[in-house]
């Protein structure tokens, strides 16, 4: 199946509790305190932050990037917002799309710290799949988390991803070359959360 769609940046993905939608300009006040708030729970499983990072100038220049990344086909941002508060709660992106042969891409997520342990993220991630599967006509998705990180692996795991096995120095996290656990999920099987 070829992939054609009428999805834009409007886009919005509902869920029982949250909904998705990619990232606006309007966003930037709740995004920086959120990310701020969050910073000793997040920065143990980013790449190092840069002084700069929280900037508006900075945040005009992600928010370009996940616009024109979108418009290639290439990665899809979602900010996660809970219905009842409208608070932003995190972000979930699908990255690294590739189609030809393999038509699959990258899952990615990140969470505030007060909402953690309320399944917010699981609820995100079962949505997304199904964007993927069904918007995106991909065949699989990927994963990867550090090995020390059981809250994420075990969700990748809840949410029908099996663990494909383990990349040395895989990514730059906190300023070093950390070794992650790779997951795989085929959508193209029967999944029932």
């Amino acid at each position: 199946m070829i992939w054609s769609s009428g999805l834009s940046r409007s886009t919005q993905l509902q869920c029982a509790r949250l909904y998705m939608q990619p990232p606006q300009r309007r966003d930037y006040k709740a995004w920086v305190q959120m990310r701020e708030r969050s910073r000793d729970h997040l920065q143990p499983f980013e790449p190092l932050w840069a002084p700069e990072a929280h900037t508006r100038a900075m945040w005009r220049l992600r928010l370009g990037a996940w616009r024109r990344s979108w418009r290639a086909g290439r990665t899809y941002a979602f900010f996660i917002w809970q219905v009842e508060t409208n608070a932003l709660l995190g972000g979930i992106t699908l990255s690294n799309v590739r189609r030809g042969a393999v038509q699959t891409a990258s899952v990615g997520y990140w969470l505030d710290v007060n909402a953690t342990g309320r399944g917010f993220m699981r609820e995100a991630v079962i949505r997304i799949i199904a964007f993927a599967r069904d918007e995106l006509a991909l065949a699989r998705l990927e994963a990867s988390t550090l090995p020390e990180n059981t809250r994420s692996r075990r969700l990748l795991v809840d949410c029908g991803f099996a663990e494909e096995g383990e990349a040395k120095a895989y990514l730059q996290i906190a300023g070093d070359r950390r070794d992650h656990v790779l997951y795989g999920l085929n959508l193209q099987a029967p999944f029932r959360p």
